[in-house]
This record gives C-alpha cells, structure tokens and sequence, in this order.
C-alpha cells in the first residue's frame, strides 16, 4: 500500500456537562463559527480538523460527547480509543464544575490515564461567575491537569489553547504555559470517504 494512501490521527474526546459549550468548541476549532442557540446533544457527535505536527499531516479527530446521564451508556463507548481528553465547565454553572472529576474517571474507566485538560468556558460571562478563580485553579491542580479559560464566543484560548497540538512536551505556547502533549496514532489508517463530511483546514 503506497504511504500516500495512509493517514495518522489523533482522537480526542471532549467531555462535561450539557450546555457549557462543547459543541460550540469543536465547532469554533474546526469550523470557526459560533452559534449562540442551543441544542442538545443526542449520543455523540464528530468533527475533524487536519493539523501538522513535524512536518506530517495528522488527522485530529475531535468527538464531542452528550453531557446527559441518560446518555452515559452511549457515549462512554466511544471514550475507547482516545487519545486526548478535554474537561469542560462553565464559568456559570456550578454543576459542571462539581462534576469535573465524575467525568475524568468515567473516561479513565474506558481508557485510563491518557492526557487530559481542564477548560473553563464562558469567561466572557465573569460577572455572572459562580466559580472562585482560585477553586478552578485548585481543582486542576488537585487533579494535575493544564488548566484553560477559553470563551468560545469570542474566539478566546480555543485555537491557541485549548487545541494547540505539539510533539515535544516541553515547548512553551506564547503566553508561557506548557502546551499539551498528543500522541498520533502509530497505526496508519487507509485514508476513506468520511461519511460524516470534514471541516475546513486552515
């Protein structure tokens, strides 16, 4: 099979409650739009976005997933096979925020201890915070994981934050904090139509 047929991706999965912006951040990340309405997420959904990393094409597979109890049995099967994690709350409610470290061991239940960030969106809406800095900043630290304020709204700490790929552990992002670590799947896939289409590459 000829090398220009392969691929190497990378899936990552992006977990929290309902309604903190999860699907608006994958679709900012991948598609650069916003869209302000809600609407639930049914199971999971996908989108993908093609990244270079040492100078390979790398295909970053981003599943969003339902926040929904009912929904548990469903999504925690597509955790298997990820690669990366993203753990997102919001800066307005304090639910999600409670339940961060509920979803960092559903996804550790299916596929153990595999990089993983902590993503506080919405903080275009701090003055209406239910969330001390200081007890975002605890958590993550508790749970050892990097820790983000994005706002998808305004295209804040998305591109250059939360999704910044790179393939030395130790390089640092323009604002000086470490930039997460993913590791490309050595397992090449024959490149396929996808059936659930494919964002824009920028």
């Amino acid at each position: 099979m000829l090398e220009e047929d392969m691929e190497v991706a990378i899936k990552v999965v992006v977990v929290g409650n309902g309604a903190v912006g999860k699907s608006s951040m994958i679709q900012r990340y991948c598609k650069g739009i916003f869209t302000k309405d809600y609407k639930k997420t049914i199971g999971v959904d996908f989108l993908e976005r093609q990244i270079v990393i040492n100078n390979e094409d790398v295909r970053l597979m981003l599943w969003d997933t339902a926040g929904q109890e009912e929904f548990d049995a469903i999504t925690k099967a597509y955790y298997r096979g990820a690669q990366a994690c993203v753990l997102v709350f919001s800066t307005t409610d304090r639910e999600s925020f409670l339940a961060i470290e509920s979803w960092k061991e559903k996804v550790e239940a299916e596929v153990g201890d595999i990089p993983t960030v902590l993503v506080q969106n919405k903080i275009d809406l701090l003055e209406e915070t239910v969330i001390k800095n200081e007890e975002a900043e605890g958590l993550a630290k508790r749970l050892k994981l990097r820790f983000y304020r994005a706002s998808v709204k305004e295209d804040m700490n998305v591109n250059e934050g939360v999704f910044n790929t790179t393939s030395n552990a130790c390089n640092q992002s323009p604002n000086g904090r470490e930039i997460i670590t993913l590791r490309p799947n050595k397992q090449r896939t024959k490149k396929s139509k996808n059936p659930f289409g494919s964002c824009s590459v920028f």
